[in-house]
């Protein structure tokens, strides 16, 4: 991996992907600070989620580079990335919803597991010891997020809200440094929403995680985030804090306005 001089967290430089002729993101360039919880808005088909695809390696980008904690990361596998301490969540929720609330939490510790797989085959002792301390850190995750009272239920027969979480408390297990959170409030009643907004605040607090949101929600970004990136077109067309992005003319114009004429 090639170093970055600047040694920042995280940071992307001019990422542009096309799409045969279609330009979905163009001279994409954003710097996260340790511990930071950062906005990235804008409408729909803004390019938001190339954003994230091109970071956790789902995608290559057709020009920039990408670094995490001084190292360049761009084109690494997605496997890799998450080694490195980067996990993501998805618009749509991806859950294994056959299978248990705590398996699915499982699935993602084994991420970090360091015994053989034919240890695992045998049940060495190392191989025990390992899966105990994945359960108990699964267990963990799940009282973080409020659902350890649900550890044997089926994950599909979760309410909507609580299989967000889940699918945050997966992404937890992977130990990452950096959280990608695409729009963690979609299809949630106002009520889960503000119960939302208190949880990410707490699990940035807890596991000393670096979280970079994207969320339709203005009360979510504007009510926790320290600052917002707003996209348009694959374009950056505004960065700054909250109050600074609701004063924004060309934000008014591209996104605020479009959600306050959608509100009445």
């Amino acid at each position: 991996m090639t170093e970055h001089p600047a040694k920042s967290f995280f940071s992307t430089e001019h990422l542009t992907m096309e799409f045969g002729g279609l330009v979905a993101l163009n001279d994409f360039s954003l710097t996260l600070q340790q511990g930071e919880l950062v906005g990235l808005i804008g409408p729909n088909g803004a390019g938001k989620t190339t954003v994230f695809n091109l970071i956790t390696g789902e995608l290559t980008p057709t020009a920039g580079r990408i670094f995490f904690q001084g190292k360049e990361i761009t084109g690494e596998k997605p496997h890799n990335i998450t080694a490195l301490g980067i996990a993501r969540t998805f618009q749509n929720i991806r859950l294994f919803t056959d299978l248990k609330v705590i398996e699915n939490v499982l699935v993602a510790c084994h991420a970090h597991i360091r015994s053989f797989f034919w240890e695992s085959l045998l049940f060495t002792p190392r191989s025990r010891r390992e899966e105990a301390e994945m359960r108990s850190l699964a267990m963990t995750l799940l009282q973080a997020v409020g659902l350890a009272h649900l550890a044997e239920e089926s994950a599909g027969a979760l309410p909507y809200g609580q299989q967000r979480k889940l699918e945050i408390a997966r992404a937890l297990a992977t130990q990452p440094q950096l959280l990608l959170l695409d729009e963690p409030a979609a299809g949630m009643n106002p009520q889960e929403t503000s119960e939302l907004m208190d949880f990410l605040q707490r699990i940035r607090q807890e596991f000393h995680v670096t979280v970079l949101l994207i969320e339709h929600d203005m009360r979510v970004v504007m009510g926790i985030c320290e600052r917002i990136t707003v996209l348009d077109h694959g374009v950056i067309i505004a960065e700054g804090t909250p109050k600074e992005i609701q004063r924004d003319p060309r934000v008014i114009e591209a996104y605020l306005g479009e959600e306050e004429s959608a509100d009445r």
